[in-house]
């Protein structure tokens, strides 16, 4: 038995020899990112996060939201990075002092998707004149209604336009689904509707069926991208080196790189926009 237990005393010595050396903490270098659901949806995530993971050994846990939804999971302290598009939300929330260091990363926009053979004669390149013809003709409409970056533009659209969609459309031609751009999208392809949509994630969508894009161009549908660290001095638990470390490699060249070269189809999803 003596000569056993030796045996296998060598054995795990020899194991413990052989395996991979892991960086103290190494299981803490991680960070949660509060983001919406057209990078997750549109594909950019599962493009350049392994970039960025394979250059910091930092892993990065999404949690995709509507870009109100991601907010608040910020102001909870229950993510360490915020990465959004509704450019007002994102003042007022580092206003409130739940994020600091806010910085502009990319672009793309939104486009008015709708059927082929467009009932509501939306078509054409201003975003509210085509709001208006969907509401004079009450041609189903499909809004997230999930207080994302996408939801509020729509919102500001209609206004723009002169229409409230939800006193005068909501259970009939208005329709609320609660919902990511992705099942959104569904929805609007099922029943033949109008709906607004980030580019990126159109582009990525296969399930299109009699959709296409009516109206895009009007300068007013520009989508910032920005990112921001929840504030560490509210919530202590933040991993700010390791946040600010996924911050400054989104607004490097090799990050800005890695978001201008995701394509589909030869077409590009979005766009650097850092300063400097």
């Amino acid at each position: 038995m003596a000569l056993n237990r030796r045996a296998f005393a060598a054995l795990a010595a020899l194991a413990l020899a052989c395996a991979p050396a892991l960086p103290l903490g190494a299981q803490d270098k991680s960070i949660v990112v509060a983001s919406t659901t057209s990078t997750e949806q549109s594909g950019l995530f599962g493009h350049i996060l392994p970039m960025f993971t394979r250059k910091t050994g930092i892993a990065v846990k999404v949690v995709a939201l509507g870009t109100g939804q991601a907010l608040d999971v910020g102001r909870r302290g229950d993510a360490d990075v915020v990465f959004v598009h509704d450019r007002p939300a994102e003042e007022k929330f580092v206003a409130e002092g739940y994020g600091v260091d806010r910085r502009d990363v990319m672009y793309n926009d939104f486009v008015l998707v709708g059927p082929k053979s467009d009932p509501a004669k939306a078509a054409g390149k201003d975003i509210t004149a085509g709001l208006k013809a969907i509401a004079a003709a009450k041609a189903p409409f499909v809004s997230r209604a999930d207080k994302s970056g996408t939801h509020a533009a729509e919102l500001r659209y209609f206004k723009q336009a002169g229409v409230d969609p939800v006193a005068e459309g909501k259970g009939t031609w208005y329709r609320e689904t609660g919902s990511g751009m992705g099942p959104a999208l569904n929805t609007a392809s099922s029943m033949n509707a109008y709906i607004l949509a980030d580019r990126g994630t159109w582009l990525s969508f296969r399930n299109r069926g009699e959709l296409r894009i009516v109206v895009e161009g009007d300068k007013r549908m520009f989508n910032p991208y920005g990112v921001i660290l929840v504030n560490p001095a509210k919530h202590a638990h933040v991993k700010q080196a390791e946040a600010r470390a996924f911050m400054d490699w989104l607004v490097s060249a090799e990050g800005q790189a890695a978001i201008a070269s995701y394509k589909i189809g030869g077409e590009q999803l979005f766009f650097p926009e850092a300063k400097g």
